[in-house]
């Protein structure tokens, strides 16, 4: 059963009045390929828990070979993988999770789940209580939340680092975001958090862009005409954070300012309505990178 066809009848093409909007600027080559670690980080996310910890996963872990696993988890069913380690080159904790695989029932009536709910106090002290996120991507978060948190705390412990990246694709992107909404609030102040997704879904409503905004360093990459990025529709009240960076039909990597930003640069632009929509440009390429292990 494909993705959409779970999720389409709820889609109602909603635009955003046009407003002004900072210029949207192209990537250079060397900008682009500043990516790349983190979208094999992302692709690993879709490996066994088993082989993550031994970092044995092909062209996924190939890519980043120094890169030392310190803990993994899930069963990529009723619980996403994800991983934990360090990247010696970056100097940087890593955390990633996998994304929305269709051949598993339980991920797609997780991204299914349309209910927006508040944020469970006992992971999130002190987060507004006007902050809503998506039902089913809140749970994922949690079921990993404190193994995800330990392992990160090890890591950081063993290597002396003070900095955390997380990185994720599809349901793994939504999951990374609100790990990098949960993270710095157990953890010490001072710490640098970075987040790289692709094909991020819409993950909250407009409280929780904002606070996403003033608090976090988020880039979400969208290829081409992939669907899940506008989705769940705004009519719903979701709303993306900024930080878009869209690939273009023409190979540009365009950087969209703005939450949502409606010009035609830009995935809201780009597929306003389920005319527009390419399921294959989810998985990729992502600068030549297919996500999947």
């Amino acid at each position: 059963m494909s993705y959409l066809s779970i999720v389409a009848f709820f889609l109602v093409a909603s635009t955003h009045a046009l407003t002004t909007r900072q210029s949207i600027t192209g990537l250079t080559t060397s900008q682009i390929n500043s990516h790349t670690p983190y979208t094999y980080y992302a692709s690993a996310g879709y490996c066994t828990a088993t082989q993550t910890l031994a970092w044995n996963c092909g062209t996924n872990c190939n890519a980043n070979s120094d890169f030392i696993p310190v803990a993994s988890g899930g069963n990529g069913d009723s619980v996403q993988y994800w991983y934990v380690g360090y990247d010696p080159s970056l100097s940087t904790v890593i955390v990633a999770h996998q994304g929305t695989d269709t051949s598993e029932i339980l991920p797609l009536i997780t991204d299914a789940n349309l209910v927006m709910a508040s944020l469970d106090s006992s992971l999130f002290p002190g987060i507004p209580s006007n902050i809503e996120v998506h039902d089913g991507f809140k749970n994922a978060q949690a079921s990993t939340a404190t193994q995800v948190l330990t392992a990160v705390q090890t890591t950081m412990s063993k290597y002396g680092t003070t900095t955390v990246t997380l990185a994720g694709h599809s349901l793994g992107a939504a999951i990374a975001l609100l790990d990098s909404v949960y993270l710095p609030l157990h953890l010490p102040s001072g710490m640098s958090f970075k987040t790289i997704t692709y094909g991020l879904p819409r993950v909250g409503n407009q409280a929780f862009a904002n606070y996403v905004d003033a608090n976090l360093h988020l880039t979400h990459i969208n290829n081409k005409e992939d669907p899940i990025p506008t989705l769940p529709p705004t009519l719903l009240g979701f709303v993306h954070p900024a930080g878009e960076i869209h690939i273009e039909d023409s190979g540009e990597w365009a950087a969209c300012p703005g939450q949502d930003n409606p010009s035609t640069q830009c995935i809201v632009g780009d597929v306003p309505t389920i005319l527009q929509w390419n399921e294959s440009d989810h998985g990729g390429p992502y600068n030549g990178i297919e996500m999947g292990c």
